[in-house]
């Protein structure tokens, strides 16, 4: 079993997390904190193979306590599970050896494609002594193939649709990013449907007094 450490102060969030965690395997829960100082004495203790690992915490910052366990030699592995998107902050977390950054709020789907893609690495770690290049190079293409696009939909599309997405200050529909991306409906429609499936983004769907519920669409 791989034991892992959920570090979230939300009691509801830490509650989804640990209920997701049950459902995948080989995974088990050893502990939880609500703060940074807690977790930073509760992990020396209990030795966790894998921290699920919150940002914004009410004493010291997600980043200080990963600098912390990185300077104390802890023998585990971090994913980072957060609100914050801006590149600089994203670049110090996988600076300091994070396996995976997965961005508040996500969906079960994105949360078990990043412990599958976690025990895939650690089972070949922890069962071969000595590994060669391919054993390596082979490593890394699970971690892409588990974050991979679709066949038939563009990365760059893709990025565009989201970053275009995360701009708007209110949810939109379909229509309204095709508009503003210059692009066919039909075509940011799928990108979308893909996003929201991957957990990326999420959908609000409103009914008015006549015709079908329009979907609206935000990060």
């Amino acid at each position: 079993m791989i034991k892992v450490f959920i570090v979230e102060d939300d009691p509801m969030v830490l509650e989804v997390n640990t209920g997701f965690l049950e459902k995948v395997t080989p995974f088990m829960l050893c502990g939880t904190a609500q703060n940074g100082k807690d977790a930073q004495k509760a992990i020396k203790e209990v030795n966790p193979d894998l921290i699920l690992l919150d940002m914004f915490l009410p004493d010291i910052s997600g980043l200080e306590v990963l600098k912390s366990l990185r300077q104390d030699d802890i023998q585990c592995d971090i994913i980072m599970i957060t609100a914050a998107r801006d590149s600089q902050t994203i670049h110090e977390v996988f600076r300091l050896g994070a396996v995976d950054y997965l961005v508040k709020p996500f969906r079960f789907d994105r949360f078990k494609t990043a412990l599958d893609s976690y025990y895939k690495m650690w089972k070949r770690l922890n069962e071969t002594t000595l590994l060669n290049q391919t054993d390596i190079d082979e490593m890394k293409q699970i971690q892409q193939r588990n974050h991979e696009v679709p066949k038939g939909l563009s990365e760059t599309t893709l990025k565009q649709i989201l970053l275009k997405l995360v701009e708007q200050q209110e949810p939109i529909t379909a229509e309204q990013l095709a508009t503003l991306l210059g692009m066919a409906r039909v075509t940011v429609r799928r990108y979308l449907e893909h996003l929201e499936q991957t957990g990326k983004i999420h959908v609000q769907i409103k009914y008015g007094s006549v015709g079908r519920p329009s979907h609206h669409y935000y990060v």
